[in-house]
């Protein structure tokens, strides 16, 4: 059975920085993408990041870009966000999802992720 359990979230200032961590069990991700995703009260899941295991590569929702950074570790078989000078904007369930497949392209639709994790709130006051 295979299973992602965020962890790290959490009630933060503006301006602030927070860790999110996921880890993975049941399979390896190591040939595909583990990402995050994000749904703030009354809005829609959206994209934030996502990491390749081979080769490394990374994408970024443009409202996160410079700000956050993802990052996984393929022997641990997890994916950790790293949350800098958070706005009040970021305020939302986030969530860790992994999918089997390398993605080069589609990374942004959650449809093409296999697993999930249950979500860690993260808040940011202003």
């Amino acid at each position: 059975q295979v299973q992602l359990v965020e962890s790290g979230g959490g009630l933060v200032q503006a301006g602030d920085s927070l860790r999110l961590s996921c880890a993975a069990s049941g399979r390896t991700f190591a040939t595909g993408v583990m990402g995050w995703f994000r749904q703030a009260p009354g809005k829609a899941r959206e994209f934030v990041a996502a990491i390749r295991g081979i080769g490394g590569r990374t994408d970024y929702a443009d409202s996160v870009k410079g700000r956050f950074t993802i990052s996984r570790d393929n022997i641990k078989n997890t994916v950790s966000l790293e949350m800098n000078i958070l706005k009040p904007e970021d305020t939302a369930v986030y969530y860790c999802a992994a999918a089997r497949n390398y993605l080069p392209y589609g990374y942004d639709d959650g449809s093409r992720y296999d697993y999930w994790g249950q979500g860690t709130q993260v808040t940011v006051s202003s």
